[in-house]
């Protein structure tokens, strides 16, 4: 019972973050949404185990996050390392990216993308890819 009460709030926490998104995560939405990027569907705010990803393509395995300041002090770097590693452990790539850097080079980073979902068989559940 305590596992569905854990899935119900986590559900909920992500439906309010889709209402409040960073600017970021609105701007690279604009060209994930509606299969526009290499005709992958994207999903925004979804929760895999007891975490919630920022966008992934579960067809193509691929999680994108985007981070903020908060995520380079050394405890939520661990943090997100744990969560990669569990992510990873259900196959998915994790692709991360400075807020910043999208907003100030949102080109580079939809190429990114884009050439990562339009190699051949692209490698599932390897290491996280920090992008610069």
């Amino acid at each position: 019972m305590a596992n569905t009460t854990n899935n119900k709030k986590l559900t909920e926490f992500a439906r309010q973050m889709r209402h409040a998104p960073t600017e970021a995560e609105k701007r690279l939405w604009y060209f994930l949404r509606n299969r526009q990027m290499a005709n992958c569907k994207f999903r925004r705010q979804h929760s895999i185990g007891n975490y919630i990803v920022d966008f992934v393509s579960i067809e193509a395995r691929l999680i994108i996050e985007l981070d903020g300041g908060q995520h380079y002090t050394l405890a939520n770097q661990q943090s997100d390392q744990r969560r990669t590693d569990f992510l990873h452990e259900k196959g998915f790539t994790v692709k991360r990216y400075a807020n910043d850097e999208l907003m100030k080079n949102t080109e580079a980073v939809l190429s990114d993308i884009y050439d990562w979902l339009t190699t051949p068989s692209p490698p599932q559940g390897e290491g996280t890819v920090w992008s610069s």
